[in-house]
Parts: C-alpha cells; structure tokens; sequence
C-alpha cells in the first residue's frame, strides 16, 4: 500500500502517523510545500512575543522524529494537480522541475490560507510587503519575515488588522514588545466568537493595557507613506488615516481547495471540499482532511470550522480509513478558548443567536461566580453563561471569561463533554467534580451557573 499525502500540518501529519501506527508496513509519503513539517502555526504569537525563544520549539515533532516513525517527506515540494482516474499527482520540485508520484490512496490536507480581504494594497500584483513593514501572518515564513521587520526596522507602533484569536495574541505580543498598538476591527465587538457584552471584557483587558481598539471599523487601503505604511479606514468617526511603523493584516482564512475541485471533488458550507464521516471526498480512493474540508458539528450539522484540534481529529480519521479502516468522525462543537494578557475567554456549542438562526429554541442566564472558595488568598469571579433549550434543558453553549489560572479551558472542557454527550443543564449540578478550598467550591463555578439557570 503506497499512502501519498499532500500536505505537512495537522490533519496531514495525523494521517500519516495513524496509517503508521495500524500498519508499520504502509508506505507513507508526504508532500510537504514549504519547509516546516508539524509546526505549530498557533504557537507563532508566542515565539513573536518571546516566549518561545527558539522558532524550532514550535515544532510538535521533529523531522527526525517523523522519519523516525516512517514518514517519507518530500519539503519544498508544491502539488500542482491530482489526476484521479490515473492515480496520480504532480509536483514541482525543489529545483523547479515537474515529477509524476502515482498512490494507492491519497489524503489531501492543504488547509487554509488567508482570506480575500479587499484591501487595496494588501493583496495583488501592487501588495505591499514586508519590505513597506506590512505583513499577513499565516505561516512560519511569513512570521520569521515579521521577526526581521522587528529587528531591523525597530518599529515603535502597529496596526493589527482584525480582532480574532491571532490578532488579539499579536495585540498582547506587540505590547509586550514595547510597541505601541493599535487595532482595527471590521465587527461591532472584538472576539466575534463570543457575545458582544462578553467580547467588551475582552476590549477592556486590551484598553488597559495600552491597545487603541477601534471596532465598527472597515480597513480600505494600505499606502506607502514617508516614513512607512499609511492605512485608511471608514469607522465610526468617518474615514482615517494612520501613519505607522508596522502593519499586521489577521483577517481569518479561506479554504485552500484547488487541487480537489480541479480534480472534481465537490464543495459544501463555507466553499471548503464536501467530505463524510469517513473523510472521504467522492473521488475513488481521495481522502480529504483539515482547514480545507466541511465538518459535522454536532448541533448543527455540516458546515466549515477551521481549527487545529478538528483538523487532529480528521486527519486521524483519514489516516485510519485510507489503509482499510472504518472510523468515523464524531463531530465537533467548535471549543475554543484564547488568552489575552491577563484575560481567558473560551466558548463551546451554540450561543443563543447562533441557535436561534438554526431554528433551534434557546435562552441563556449569565452568573460571575468565584473560581474558588472565596475565604481562600486569590480567588477570582467567572463570567459564565450557558444557553440551554428552555423546554428540556438540553445545555447547547456555554462561555467563559475570566482571569487567567481559573482554569476557564478546563471548565469549557467540562460543558464541551456534557454537550457531546447530551446533558440537560439542570444535570450538570449532579456531576461528581473535584473540590478543595484552593481550586473549586463545593459547588463549582458551572454548576453554580447551571443552578442560576433554572
């Protein structure tokens, strides 16, 4: 059995290591475009910000330790098309030469890359680029290009364009920097994943902390200036110039499915390749995986949800199915949680619009209470609300802020599990959870919570 994969990210990486692990026979190939096989694109705010000093640490596995598990890798090499009667693929290589690799199966996994944005001067044969000090951040290239512009061009201000996970983590990055920030947001409120009352907690950590937050705001051009790049916006005040140093463009992705429906391979929600619960595309023997497919949610069936810990998931699956097995994707509910400075902010399931617009009933109730007996030295209070069917009590959602080292990830997990496995909110009070004075109450926060929902 010849597996060739295209792709060296999550989903990519999983579909190797699992056709491995079930038979160490399987003959694994990667076709890996850039240089960085398994880096981890999530981790890059944190190496920016000097966390992670050495960029190689951003590696979940090693080369060494891919070869190891028998992964043939071929870096630098780009896949330019599938041919999917002949079972074959073709690549350009390294030295720019055209090569044919045939397969048995193939798993595709060329996630996303970032989206169209109709900012002038970003994007086109006119885009300015690192050399102007402006800059898109999807890739460990693109971020060794912004540690350059740091280092030689010593910027005392950026804008960051977008309010999403990586432009809050780059907000927090930039400021810990020494750089003076501010950040441009197209929505109402930044962290659109949340609540806007709730995202405002989040505006306010940034304000705190020295970040220029301006949302409602749309970014129409960025300029050459005098001194550096100039960006013009349209927002509440009507339309603004600002003069800058460095501009960081984090406007979310798209998915990146060329090679599959060159090949005929079909689209679902979000433009992104239509696979089922066994990740397969509908081409014979084409698997697909990662940013760049559809996924099940569990609560609303089909759609797009780009995120690392899915693409983990799917890969897995693929691997599995393309060397014989019958796995089958669970779904997801889209978990996520982000820190912001001092702040942690994290949601799972539905919020109640968000239930509302699948037709689903829902309301929610909101309490704050403390992340631990509050007699013991540093407690802090959660804002936690959980939106639930008013008639079952089915819990659909849940979202937490709250200071960082309230295990607000931990507890999401927990209200991820109960969603997953169908709990009412009234049952989470008799879930048996860990109590000690310096971690919970008696009553945990979310059980507090699920109790103020009643």
């Amino acid at each position: 059995m010849h597996l060739l994969i295209i792709g060296g990210s999550d989903a990519a990486i999983m579909a190797g290591l699992r056709a491995r692990q079930l038979d160490p026979h399987t003959d694994v190939t990667l076709v890996v475009a850039d240089q960085y096989p398994n880096y981890s694109i999530c981790g890059i705010p944190y190496h920016i910000a000097g966390d992670v000093p050495d960029w190689h640490d951003l590696a979940h596995r090693t080369r060494a330790d891919l070869e190891a598990a028998g992964l043939n890798l071929r870096l630098g090499t780009r896949a330019t098309g599938i041919d999917a009667a002949a079972h074959t693929i073709t690549v350009a290589t390294p030295g720019g030469s055209q090569e044919s690799l045939g397969y048995d199966r193939l798993v595709v996994a060329t996630g996303a890359g970032p989206a169209a944005t109709g900012i002038t001067g970003l994007t086109g044969p006119d885009a300015l680029g690192p050399a102007d000090g402006v800059h898109q951040l999807h890739t460990i290239d693109q971020m060794h290009a912004v540690q350059r512009t740091l280092a030689t061009r010593h910027p005392r201000h950026a804008v960051i364009i977008g309010a999403g996970y990586i432009g809050l983590e780059m907000a927090e990055a930039l400021t810990r920097r020494g750089l003076e920030v501010t950040m441009l947001h197209r929505g109402p409120e930044v962290l659109a994943t949340l609540d806007p009352d709730l995202a405002s907690l989040v505006h306010d950590e940034l304000a705190r902390h020295g970040v220029h937050v301006r949302t409602s705001t749309t970014v129409r051009s960025i300029r050459r200036g005098e001194h550096g790049p100039v960006v013009i916006s349209d927002g509440p005040a009507g339309a603004q110039e600002i003069r800058t140093d460095l501009v960081i463009a984090v406007v979310g992705v798209r998915p990146d499915t060329s090679l599959l429906t060159s090949a005929g391979a079909t689209t679902g929600p979000g433009g992104a390749i239509a696979v089922d619960d066994q990740m397969r595309t509908g081409l014979p023997d084409i698997y697909a995986a990662g940013d760049g497919v559809t996924t099940r949610h569990r609560l609303l069936g089909d759609t797009w949800l780009p995120l690392g810990t899915t693409a983990h998931k799917q890969g897995r699956i693929a691997g599995e199915n393309a060397i014989g097995g019958h796995a089958t994707f669970a779904g997801v509910l889209g978990t996520q949680v982000v820190k912001v400075f001092t702040l942690v902010a994290a949601r799972t399931g539905l919020r109640e619009a968000e239930a509302h617009n699948a037709d689903l009933p829902a309301r929610s109730a909101t309490c704050t209470p403390d992340d631990h007996k509050a007699y013991y030295p540093g407690s802090h209070p959660i804002t936690i609300r959980l939106t639930g069917d008013p008639a079952t009590g089915q819990l659909l959602g849940g979202q937490l802020v709250g200071t960082y080292g309230t295990e607000i990830a931990k507890r999401t997990d927990v209200l991820a599990t109960a969603i997953f496995t169908g709990l009412t909110i009234p049952q989470l009070s008799d879930l048996d959870l860990a109590y000690t004075p310096p971690l919970a109450a008696p009553w945990d926060a979310i059980q507090a919570a699920a109790q103020h929902w009643q």
